[in-house]
């Protein structure tokens, strides 16, 4: 998808009677670098991330593929009606203890936001991190992004006052944590 196609999706009006039975939730494929690093420029852009500090500065942005198919790390990109408009992943967090990963990367299109894909890019991301044998899942993300917050808090993370690991996100000054049962 070109970058152009990503400015035309973001304005577009997704239907209101559109089900999650359109989006399709897949592994991150070598073909999908280059859509899913301007997906994620373009929604860092329209939330005024910093370009230091956060995922904007991240050397792995431009090759996902090659990053996430190593040390047990998973991603995944959200296609809808064959375009991708959304992506997420989990992966090993420096500096912590094994049984930790990191929700990474989680990035969506204004016009798919309140589908549910959210929750169910969430949920495939926790499902993963189970499959993997990791046993606490932490995430970083800015104070300013309350929604996203927010759907964290319903899928169960709860916020913690110290940061875990080495993640490289000195913006993120919100930390939250998720233990598995």
């Amino acid at each position: 998808m070109s970058e152009t196609m990503i400015e035309t999706l973001n304005v577009a009006e997704i239907p209101s009677n559109s089900r999650l039975s359109d989006v399709v939730i897949r592994p991150i494929a070598e073909g999908d670098n280059l859509c899913i690093a301007s997906l994620i420029r373009a929604v860092l852009e329209e939330m005024n991330v910093p370009k230091v500090g956060s995922a904007a500065a991240d050397p792995s942005l431009d090759f996902m593929y090659q990053h996430y198919t190593r040390d047990r790390g998973a991603y995944f990109v959200v296609e809808y009606r064959g375009d991708i408009v959304a992506g997420g992943g989990i992966g090993s967090l420096p500096g912590a203890p094994e049984d930790f990963c990191e929700l990474q990367k989680m990035y969506m299109l204004p016009s798919t936001r309140g589908m549910g894909i959210g929750n169910a890019l969430i949920q495939r991301c926790l499902d993963e991190a189970k499959q993997r044998g990791y046993r606490q899942c932490y995430l970083e993300t800015l104070p300013t992004m309350l929604a996203a917050q927010k759907l964290y808090q319903k899928m169960g993370f709860t916020y913690i006052d110290y940061a875990i690991g080495d993640t490289g996100h000195s913006a993120c000054q919100v930390r939250m944590l998720l233990r598995f049962d």
